[in-house]
């Protein structure tokens, strides 16, 4: 078997199988959520439709690192579709500090995602929503039915738990197919799976011919051994943003520096670091109005000349101005930004594999020092004072 463009022999002799694998599992597995989903659709639909259209219901998405991406991705999108606020808050931040979160009086839906569930964080934001709140429901989606939230899901009141195919509790570093996953989950869960159920085949088989066929130039894209990559995204791509420069950060053991902003943020102070060996990434919206923005920062990098690279994601090369590259997903013209997220991490998924078989690390175990694992350590949950 070949995984990105590599035997099977090969990347195991470079600990990069699993990453490789996972990577390029993603369409097959996202087809399967679909259909576990649908298998459950009257038990979800009874749980999620009356939280979600009662306006005085507040939504807090929820999960640690790229766990919490996942929220970061949806929340803008959401609050559009619902018409009010649907929250992103990690849950290093609700654990930290409860009391300026969880509000006693108003009901709230938490939404907690997690590959492991073992993350101690993952458990503690739960047990705080269950003790603070008084009118609280929780929708858990993980990938590992061994894991202690999964655990605890099922014995917690007004809770339902979806667990994710097996293949999705990656069995590498970093979170890959785990992510997409669980973020094609709660889309299909919270827009409502008969409706959003259409779509999935056809984001699979995008994904699919964007793997096969581009694979060797996101390769050569990572050959040019940048020492800086900067991703740059609006609305729901600020989190994807987030979670590109995670994931690069993550399989290069830091040997590679990253940057996460939008393209108007990235002026007010960041742009300072972007020197001559820098890639700038831009993931391209696809609604009009937020575009402009997005090709206003390509035009003024290009008339700058102070990076090395700029490659724009994009459906449709529309754009007045050239960049060095244009990467057209194909056969997306017609997707909204809610399913450009998956193609385009896909692809800093895939440069990020790449980059870090290029400088000689370990995909799979990227931490040299193994000061980072795939399952949190060292953090002591403590009682919250009376």
């Amino acid at each position: 078997m070949k995984y990105l463009g590599y035997d099977e022999n090969k990347l195991r002799d470079r600990d990069a199988y699993w990453t490789a694998r996972e990577i390029e599992q993603q369409p097959e597995i996202w087809l399967k959520v679909g259909d576990y989903l649908r298998s459950r659709r009257a038990e979800i639909d009874a749980f999620v439709q009356p939280l979600t259209s009662d306006p005085d219901t507040r939504i807090i998405l929820t999960g640690a690192g790229t766990s919490a991406f996942v929220g970061d991705c949806l929340a803008p999108i959401l609050s559009r579709m619902f018409g009010r606020t649907v929250e992103a808050i990690a849950t290093t931040d609700l654990v930290s500090s409860p009391d300026s979160y969880f509000h006693s009086r108003i009901p709230t839906l938490l939404i907690s995602f997690a590959r492991s569930g073992n993350s101690p964080e993952s458990l503690a934001a739960l047990e705080l929503a269950q003790s603070m709140l008084s009118d609280c429901s929780q929708l858990i989606i993980t990938c590992n039915e061994d894991g202690a939230l999964f655990r605890a899901g099922k014995e917690c009141r007004d809770a339902l738990v979806l667990l994710m195919p097996a293949e999705t509790n990656d069995q590498a570093f970093a979170m890959t197919s785990s992510f997409t996953s669980m973020l094609l989950a709660a889309i299909s869960t919270l827009i409502g799976i008969s409706s959003y159920a259409p779509r999935v085949a056809r984001v699979a088989a995008c994904v699919e011919n964007l793997i096969r066929t581009r694979n060797d130039e996101i390769r050569q894209l990572a050959d040019n051994d940048f020492s800086y990559v900067v991703y740059l995204g609006s609305n729901s791509f600020s989190g994807l943003a987030r979670e590109a420069s995670l994931k690069l950060l993550e399989l290069t053991d830091g040997r590679i520096h990253t940057m996460h902003d939008s393209p108007l943020g990235v002026r007010h102070g960041p742009k300072a670091s972007i020197n001559d060996d820098t890639l700038v990434v831009v993931f391209m919206s696809s609604d009009s109005y937020t575009r402009k923005y997005d090709t206003d920062i390509l035009n003024e990098f290009s008339a700058e000349g102070q990076v090395r690279q700029i490659v724009a994601l994009t459906a449709e090369n529309d754009l007045n101005r050239n960049t060095d590259l244009f990467m057209t997903v194909e056969n997306t013209q017609d997707f909204s930004d809610l399913e450009l997220l998956f193609p385009y991490v896909a692809v800093a998924q895939m440069y990020g594999f790449h980059s870090a078989l290029r400088i000689g690390n370990r995909p799979d175990n990227p931490s040299a020092s193994g000061t980072v694992n795939r399952v949190v350590q060292g953090v002591k949950i403590y009682s919250r004072p009376a």
